[in-house]
């Protein structure tokens, strides 16, 4: 069954030349997403890179946005634009799980993109920022030391907000517990310091819109640490829209004409109004930005493996560790395209006349930065409309654990979070 839909989609794909019947399909697009089975997979992050460079380089893509810390990223984003060396600023990320970027692979793509950079003068160079809202208080401490170098007189309003929270330490848990019996929480505090980021950030430029975009971490983790407690999909709906909006805003600084390229999981770029999450009520990145700018100006890619090696975490804040990825489950997309598709496969779905493959809804394997291969049959796969979910398909048959830089212990984990988003993270 499928095995002739798979026949007429497949291409093989040997090299990133073989992109170019998905960098037609790209077009003019302004968000270009592209997705990933797990944050522990060498291909995914590989493949994903190489058609990154080809969209900066052929169609002008402004930057890669990634589901990682904006003060971590923005680091790189400096060594990208030649200020420091992208190695040293990757390997400085120290909180859980720290492979996530932390790897050979983006290091090759932050070279690469920092001797692409060092030709051009700052308006022409492509940045690297990142999307998430895990890092309040790093966030927090990015302001504080900008605004004593920038605007003395917003310091009091900084400090006003650190404090608040500062009673209950950096385990946003113990925050969350504490707005039970005082429903007000540090709101107000948060909303003073915004209003002043917002203001700047309008007259002053870039040092600005980094304190912005630190200060709109720090307000959307108040509100993902409140709904986390709570658990369900309203701490997972938190955590997209606040991508979705740093995305956003990321188009208007570039300014007219920016255009986007993301890297996150499938659980995030895919559409999760072709899954059962959007039956459950969640919503993801893909699905807003479809909605935002229009279906035709944003092109979807998932990834996906049969078998093979990841990096992944035993629980939160555990230890990093090489584990199996067993062979897809009986009748998932995963077992399907093992059956049918070449080794290593580029899909561009059609947008009409679809087959059976695309319309069909199937189990589609989603590894979490926590994974136990052994309860695979349980959990770890997201039912799915593929052709619904994405717009194109990379596939590896057969992949390989991803390449940490280090070994070491990592700092904290970011906190225990709630089944959906422990999942599909």
């Amino acid at each position: 069954m499928y095995r002739d839909d798979v026949t007429a989609l497949a291409a093989p794909l040997a090299d990133a030349g073989d992109f170019d019947v998905l960098v037609d399909r790209v077009g003019d697009a302004r968000v270009v997403m592209l997705g990933e089975a797990s944050h522990g997979t060498h291909e995914f992050y590989r493949w994903r890179a190489l058609l990154t460079q080809r969209l900066i380089e052929e169609k002008g893509f402004s930057f890669a946005a990634v589901e990682g810390d904006w003060p971590d990223c923005d680091r790189v984003d400096r060594a990208a634009r030649c200020l420091e060396e992208p190695r040293a600023a990757l390997a400085a990320f120290e909180r859980w799980p720290t492979w996530m970027w932390a790897n050979e692979e983006v290091a090759d793509f932050c070279r690469w993109l920092r001797a692409r950079n060092a030709g051009l003068d700052e308006a022409g160079r492509a940045g690297f920022h990142g999307l998430d809202v895990y890092s309040l208080w790093e966030s927090l401490r990015e302001i504080l030391v900008h605004l004593r170098e920038h605007d003395p007189a917003g310091v009091p309003a900084a400090l006003a907000a650190y404090r608040c929270f500062e009673p209950f330490g950096e385990d946003g848990r113990d925050y969350a517990r504490a707005t039970r019996l005082v429903p007000s929480g540090c709101q107000d505090e948060v909303a003073d310091l915004l209003v002043r980021l917002r203001e700047r950030a309008a007259a002053d430029g870039s040092e600005a819109f980094r304190a912005w975009q630190n200060g709109e971490v720090v307000a959307d983790a108040e509100r993902f640490y409140r709904a986390m407690l709570a658990g369900g999909r309203e701490s997972w709906n938190v955590r997209d829209q606040h991508m979705a909006h740093s995305l956003d805003r990321l188009l208007e600084h570039y300014g007219p004409g920016a255009k986007a390229i993301v890297w996150a999981h499938n659980t995030h770029v895919g559409d999760a109004r072709a899954t059962d999450m959007g039956e459950d009520g969640m919503v993801t990145i893909g699905q807003l930005a479809r909605q935002r700018y229009g279906a035709d100006q944003v092109v979807l890619v998932g990834f996906g493996t049969h078998r093979g090696t990841v990096v992944a975490g035993a629980s939160w804040g555990a230890p990093m560790r090489e584990l199996p990825v067993p062979p897809g489950r009986a009748g998932s997309l995963e077992d399907v395209l093992h059956r049918s598709a070449p080794a290593r496969a580029l899909f561009v779905f059609p947008r009409s006349d679809r087959p059976e493959l695309l319309t069909t809804d199937l189990p589609h394997r989603a590894i979490g930065v926590v994974y136990h291969p052994d309860r695979e049959r349980w959990g770890d796969y997201v039912p799915t409309v593929v052709g619904d979910r994405y717009d194109a398909f990379l596939w590896f048959d057969e992949s390989q654990a991803v390449h940490p830089l280090t070994a070491k212990a990592p700092g904290g984990p970011r906190f225990s979070l709630p089944w959906s988003a422990a999942t599909a993270e």
